[in-house]
This record gives C-alpha cells, sequence and structure tokens, in this order.
C-alpha cells in the first residue's frame, strides 16, 4: 500500500473513533423532544470529507454509527436511531465536501455547510414522516402513529433540531477551520 492510502486509513480511523466520543456527549435541546439530542460528531467527519474527499466523510459517519450501535445498542434492538444519524450526517457532510473541494475557500465551506443544513432538515423530515418514525413504531410493537401525529412532531420537533444543530456544527466547524487552515490546506496539498 501506498504511504497516503495508510495516512489516510489511520486518519479515518482515528476521526472515527473522535466522532464516535463526540456521538456520546449528546444532549438534548430546552424545548425540543428529549429523545432528539445535539452532538458534535459530524465535525470529524466534515474534517475526513474535506480533506480526504466524500467518501472518507461517510466512512467516518458509518464507522461511528457501528461503533454505537455496537457498544450502546438500541432499545429498538434494530439500529434505526444509528441508520438515521448515518444518513443525517451523509445529508449534511457530502453538500459541503462537493463544494469545497471545487474551491478552497471559506466562502464555498460556508455556502456547502449552509446547503448541507437545509438538505439534511428537508430529508429528514421527509425520511422521518416516510421511513423512519414508521420504523420505531413497528420495531417497538407500538400503534403506529397517524398522519398529523407525525407531521406536528416532524415540524415542531424533528425540524427545528436539524436546523438547531446544523447551525450549531456549522459555527462551530467555522471557528475551527478558521484556527486549522493551514494545517487543513497542507492536509489537501499532500493528497493531491
Amino acid at each position: 500500500m501506498q504511504k497516503g492510502k495508510i495516512k489516510q486509513m489511520v486518519a479515518v480511523s482515528m476521526l472515527s473513533t473522535i466522532a464516535y466520543v463526540l456521538m456520546m456527549l449528546d444532549f438534548p435541546f430546552p424545548g425540543l423532544p428529549p429523545f432528539l439530542k445535539i452532538d458534535f460528531s459530524e465535525v470529524p467527519a466534515l474534517l475526513a470529507a474535506i480533506i480526504f474527499g466524500p467518501a472518507a466523510g461517510v466512512m467516518v459517519e458509518a464507522i461511528k454509527n457501528v461503533l454505537h450501535y455496537g457498544i450502546v445498542g438500541s432499545f429498538t434492538g434494530v439500529p434505526v436511531g444509528q441508520i438515521a444519524n448515518f444518513v443525517a450526517g451523509i445529508l449534511f457532510i457530502l453538500p459541503v465536501s462537493y463544494l469545497f473541494r471545487k474551491k478552497n475557500s471559506v466562502k464555498r465551506l460556508s455556502a456547502g455547510l449552509i446547503l448541507g443544513t437545509v438538505l439534511m432538515t428537508f430529508m429528514m423530515g421527509l425520511l422521518n414522516y416516510l421511513i423512519i418514525l414508521p420504523a420505531y413504531t413497528w420495531f417497538l410493537g407500538a400503534d403506529p402513529m397517524s398522519s398529523q401525529m407525525m407531521l406536528d412532531l416532524i415540524l415542531k420537533g424533528i425540524t427545528p433540531f436539524n436546523l438547531i444543530k446544523g447551525t450549531i456544527i456549522t459555527l462551530l466547524f467555522v471557528a475551527l477551520y478558521n484556527r486549522m487552515q493551514p494545517w487543513v490546506m497542507k492536509q489537501i496539498a499532500q493528497q493531491a
């Protein structure tokens, strides 16, 4: 194997571990349903995606969720929450990676983070309505939620949660990137 590939594998492994630890340090946001918890585990995935490419970011998202399911498990017995977290993470990091890698600038990074937040918010609302919420009720053996109950939960809980989480991670990542920019640019140059 090439030295660069080994370095990338080690970096993805380390970032995945950091993402898992950050995923464990989650907290509920006041005023939103308590099962929706904010964590900062997308930050290492974003870092992997802008340095090594979108596939590396997806790998960090996948590994952190597999670790989370393997160690913590799921109250449904099936990793519905981990799958939802994985999909939300991918929806958030891919626009950032694609926009930033075309032209490495803070403006493109910020545009990607805003687009990622909007895409994650919209798609997770849709996916929760069509797949995720019905899967939770099915695996828990609970009575199915009515369409109106699901819409209320999505509009009053899930959508604001994703907007808040995306905004917090955007602000945190831009601040982090501004401090790490020389190192990040050096890493990207080494990948070329």
